[in-house]
């Protein structure tokens, strides 16, 4: 695998606990200082505790609990008004997230080499042989499946010739930076800045005007930090800035943005800091995320905006799908054409990123006409059902997968759906549901009376983990789990019938392989 920023650390803990060892090639001699994400946003929060790696980041043993509010394209979404709200936040600098993904790949046996870099390729009929140059010098590899987890400038992706269409933009320049503001412009009630002839801008919000966009992030630990958006004036496009950006350029981008001044000077505290100015932009998905036996991961597969804070959500989700279908495909037990669905599944979720961070970008900008757009969408957003669809689209709550032609497109429980939290009752007491995925196994839950189910599933004990257990949710009584918590089977029946074991052996056959009395035969 080349890459070992966080798409590509998740990926390997995934093989790892599915019985594979994975090598890892990275380009840099050591994990870089560079701010990049600040935080997790959407459904991965719950699947890192799914893995037990939630505490790890939050430093609290407590399930992870939806936020009360977000953002939309500059507008403010209160999740309050959801019964079942799917946004859930996690702020953590993405440098801590590698750090920590590189213990737990270290853990588990995973060789990481830094400051190899993949240089070419040549292809097998049933290998990869890899040219890697590295500090002694030049050398190859031979390997089943190369994994390109190299970023946005993937140079798998390159050498497979994998295209990468899309749209570049030179009409923007975003400025971000870690900042000190007086402590008289800090808002005691909100945390948000008091700016003297203008008002309040709240935090860990992008706020819009007409001439561009500001977003202040008073983070809980460490410097707060200030960004700010504006369109090049006309005829700028294209012009370098030969300089490195400074806080008096990001204090005039504020003053522009704003109107007013907002004095700001350096950040106070050890480094290091966040000062760094982006022109333009890319949004960009691979034409095909698997060619053969090479696979693309995270940004080398997509790139988007970071409006709305996206990417992890769906990079690291990318590789939790990805991981438990290679490595089947390397133990030997993958049914035809299970591996090629990473690209059917994953595909289309980085289609509805892009396409929503381009919306986004298009609410958020300035403009007269931008304003009687936003003035439309606030009025649906007073519809409950409007928020609800939101929320659902950033969180990747929205994805439902095709489990099989014989299973109902709506059902209930949701075949195809991400599994919901459950409270279970054993015989040893009660356990939340993600206490019961850390191994990144399949698992059938049997919740049937008497636990009727066992059995069926007795030929697969080698790959599917069985639990017999009662669950305060009456709308369910069996479950079968993919390992990256997708519901591949259920039934609401008390009692079970043929017709539900006739389905839940289909579905084990679909996803995890012939029984292991007929495996290879």
């Amino acid at each position: 695998m080349a890459g070992a920023g966080p798409n590509g650390l998740m990926l390997a803990c995934e093989l790892a606990l599915a019985g594979v060892r994975p090598l890892v090639l990275e380009r840099l001699t050591g994990p870089t200082d560079e701010q990049r994400a600040n935080g997790l946003v959407g459904q991965v929060v719950r699947m890192l505790d799914r893995r037990g790696l939630h505490e790890r980041l939050s430093g609290s043993p407590a399930a992870p609990r939806p936020a009360p509010s977000y953002m939309f394209g500059a507008f403010p979404l209160d999740l309050s008004v959801l019964s079942d709200n799917p946004v859930y936040l996690l702020m953590v600098p993405q440098r801590r997230l590698e750090q920590m993904l590189a213990e737990r790949a270290a853990e588990l046996g995973v060789e990481i080499r830094r400051g190899h870099e993949v240089t070419g390729l040549v292809r097998q009929p049933d290998a990869v042989t890899v040219e890697v140059t590295g500090p002694a010098g030049p050398y190859r590899i031979e390997t089943r499946f190369l994994v390109g987890a190299d970023g946005g400038r993937s140079v798998v992706r390159k050498l497979a010739g994998i295209g990468f269409p899309g749209v570049t933009t030179d009409r923007t320049v975003a400025r971000s930076g870690h900042v000190s503001v007086p402590a008289e412009l800090i808002d005691p009630a909100s945390g948000g800045l008091a700016i003297p002839g203008y008002g309040i801008v709240p935090p860990f919000l992008h706020h819009r005007t007409e001439r561009g966009l500001l977003a202040w992030a008073p983070f809980p630990s460490g410097p707060p930090a200030l960004n700010t958006l504006e369109l090049r004036p006309p005829g700028d496009e294209g012009r370098d800035f030969p300089e490195p950006l400074t806080i008096a350029e990001l204090r005039e981008s504020a003053r522009r943005v704003l109107g007013v001044d907002l004095p700001l000077g350096p950040p106070e505290g050890a480094g290091p800091h966040m000062l760094r100015r982006l022109t333009g932009g890319n949004t960009r998905l691979a034409d095909r995320y698997r060619d053969g036996r090479i696979l693309l991961l995270g940004d080398a597969a997509h790139v988007h905006s970071a409006i709305g804070g996206p990417g992890l959500n769906l990079g690291l989700q990318d590789a939790v799908n990805l991981g438990w279908k290679l490595a089947a495909e390397v133990r030997g037990w993958a049914p035809p054409g299970l591996l090629d669905s990473y690209e059917s599944e994953r595909r289309p979720a980085g289609e509805r990123v892009t396409m929503h961070t381009q919306a986004q970008g298009v609410l958020a900008g300035p403009g007269i006409d931008i304003s009687a757009l936003r003035a439309l969408f606030s009025e649906l957003l007073a519809d409950r059902r409007t928020v609800r669809h939101l929320a659902d689209l950033l969180a990747g709550a929205d994805i439902r997968y095709d489990m099989g032609p014989d299973l109902a497109a709506e059902s209930s429980p949701p075949i195809g759906r991400w599994a919901p939290d459950l409270l279970l009752h054993t015989e040893t007491g009660p356990v939340r549901l993600a206490e019961l995925t850390r191994r990144a196994r399949p698992l059938l839950l049997d919740l049937s009376d008497g636990g009727t189910l066992t059995g069926d599933a007795a030929s697969w004990r080698d790959r599917v983990d069985v639990v017999t257990a009662r669950a305060e949710d009456p709308t369910v009584t069996a479950l079968l789990l993919r390992p990256d918590c997708y519901v591949a089977w259920a039934t609401a029946s008390p009692r079970p019938d043929d017709r539900d074991r006739e389905a839940l052996r289909s579905a084990l056959v679909r996803w995890f392989g012939a029984p292991a009395e007929t495996a290879g035969s």
